[in-house]
């Protein structure tokens, strides 16, 4: 399974009272397909997946698998905090049709190194996917470290794994690590390009779910090595990047669906819409000079 380049974690559209819109997200799946987006994940971090009932995931999931009728993977985000859960949801997305699963690593418990490695090696013998390992410590509260990741790598039903650590010495770590059966997919916008030059094969992206053509030309001049190009996407892409660091994701990315006709800015409690005020305004004017650049090229 080729799973590189520039791939969407979507966001999940609500309607007003709160119940999924699923036109909506169909029309978010179609401008990231318009966008060259090449592969899209469902129920991750930015779909608000630890929002949704059981019915809900398997409703999205099935949409979305049709809706997207193979043209790209659809990569199906079930990690809980339980690895006999996780193993069930994966279950679950096998039977919908997902291509991947994408399993963050246990949240809250905090478990050891050794206590993940059996995690994900439960996951990937019992779940019926192949298995893309998800590390983002800021959500998690614990870190899979490099020298896990390659216990883990010569698993079979392991494809890689998004590291969403950003510092130069761990996207290193992670770019030694790849190889033609192991990808390394960055999981941070602001570094995307950085860690695609060192060696990362692509980048589940949060901003894509609103510049999709946009992050794709980053995606393709940092994949191919060209640095010149990389950073003029990446200036390009920036202003809007850092705009969405002012609030928890998905808050930011969501009150700009509404401006592309994607889906209203609803949230699922705890999370709260952004208020009208500054930082919206900068989300505002950073989108649509984005808009007119792209315009003019």
């Amino acid at each position: 399974m080729d799973i590189r380049g520039s791939i969407c974690a979507l966001a999940t559209p609500f309607a007003v009272d709160s119940s999924l819109d699923l036109p909506a997200f169909g029309r978010l799946i179609d401008h990231q397909l318009a966008g060259g987006t090449q592969a899209v994940v469902v129920a991750g971090s930015t779909g608000e997946a630890h929002m949704l009932e059981h019915d809900e995931f398997e409703r999205l999931l099935a949409f979305a698998v049709e809706h997207v009728a193979g043209r790209v993977p659809v990569i199906a985000g079930t990690g809980e905090a339980g690895t006999a859960r996780t193993v069930a949801q994966t279950r679950r997305a096998a039977a919908l049709g997902a291509d991947a699963a994408l399993v963050v690593a246990p949240y809250y418990v905090r478990p050891t190194q050794e206590g993940l490695r059996r995690h994900f090696a439960e996951v990937a013998e019992h779940g019926g996917l192949p298995v893309l390992l998800y590390n983002v410590p800021t959500r998690t509260a614990c870190d899979l470290l490099p020298e896990t990741v390659q216990a883990l790598r010569d698993h079979p039903a392991i494809l890689g794994i998004k590291e969403a650590v950003a510092t130069d010495e761990r996207i290193h770590a992670l770019a030694e690590l790849a190889r033609a059966d192991f990808v390394y997919l960055s999981g941070d916008d602001g570094t995307a390009g950085k860690a695609m030059l060192a060696g990362a094969a692509g980048t589940v992206s949060v901003v894509a779910n609103l510049v999709p053509q946009a992050f794709r030309a980053l995606c393709d001049a940092a994949t191919s090595g060209d640095r010149a190009a990389t950073a003029h996407a990446h200036g390009r892409l920036d202003p809007l990047v850092q705009a969405l660091n002012c609030a928890p994701n998905p808050i930011a990315v969501k009150a700009m669906l509404p401006a592309l006709g994607l889906g209203s800015a609803q949230l699922r409690l705890p999370l709260v819409e952004l208020p009208d005020g500054p930082e919206r305004a900068r989300l505002r004017e950073a989108l649509a000079a984005l808009a007119s650049l792209a315009a003019v090229a």
